[in-house]
């Protein structure tokens, strides 16, 4: 399905600028919808989660259709307060996200590495998502993580076989600039190491602080419009979707200045420089 503004995305040479359902939280996957729709996003990730509707396969695809927006991503239900959304069994719920994603025309799911104590889980990962991918032709677009800080010099590894997917062969791969804030990790080296194996970019910010705080991007420490430029100048020919928390917004018109702010900041830093010859 093609979103309104696809012919506008092709003339101006770059990425798909998409929003994340869970930009809008505590709202509805619903307004997401229309939040997108009104600001003049190009696409919907919608992550699976309590909001019981981002649950339902039937109900997405109406929300689709009615506004006529294209979904570019699922986000499988892989973070601490979702870990009983769709039962408890892991790689269940990436099977109910590809699912999904195949009935709502998305090319991608995106997928956090296993928690260290899922330990058959993540004893598999690498090769059950690689199996994913051959199975149901969705890219499963492993995001990096972080380590989580106990004190300002111990560092917990939380996940396995790893926070960093530059370091396994995933074939496909997600940067999120505030995870990488946290994990003092530059972006666009990351990028560097994936290659044309970065399929996803959720773009945020942060300060370098422990907290994931996924700030409107130019209002952190990531570089996050030269990160953009390096994509664009790198042919990046996946999604771009924001994932911002605005759940500090008091009013509505708090949360629309930060998610049209994230667009705008989108577009100026993704356009390629047309050059002229003779």
């Amino acid at each position: 399905m093609s979103g309104p503004t696809g012919p506008d995305v092709a003339a101006a040479g770059r990425p798909r600028i998409g929003l994340s359902s869970s930009s809008v939280y505590p709202e509805s996957t619903a307004h997401a919808f229309s939040w997108a729709v009104e600001l003049g996003y190009e696409a919907v990730e919608v992550m699976v989660g309590i909001d019981a509707l981002s649950q339902q396969t039937s109900a997405i695809q109406q929300l689709m259709d009615h506004h006529e927006m294209p979904i570019c991503a699922i986000h499988a239900p892989c973070l601490l307060f979702t870990q009983r959304v769709w039962g408890l069994e892991p790689w269940g719920k990436l099977e109910r996200s590809a699912e999904m994603a195949k009935a709502v025309g998305a090319e991608v799911v995106v997928v956090h590495p296993p928690f260290r104590w899922q330990r058959d889980y993540a004893r598999d990962f690498v090769n059950g998502i690689a199996a994913l991918e051959e199975s149901t032709g969705i890219a499963f677009a492993v995001e990096n993580m972080y380590p989580w800080r106990a004190s300002s010099r111990r560092h917990l590894e939380m996940y396995l076989p790893g926070w960093d997917p530059s370091t396994e062969p995933y074939a496909n791969a997600t940067i999120d600039l505030s995870h990488a804030a946290i994990a003092h990790t530059p972006p666009i080296e990351m990028a560097q190491r994936l290659g044309s194996r970065l399929r996803h970019v959720h773009l945020t910010d942060g300060s370098g602080s422990a907290k994931d705080e996924h700030l409107v991007p130019g209002r952190g420490a990531m570089g996050a419009a030269e990160f953009l430029r390096h994509l664009a100048d790198a042919g990046f020919g996946g999604e771009v979707v924001l994932e911002i928390n605005t759940r500090r917004c008091t009013t509505r018109e708090e949360r629309e200045a930060d998610l049209r702010a994230s667009l705008e900041f989108a577009r100026e830093h993704l356009a390629v420089e047309k050059t002229t010859s003779g």
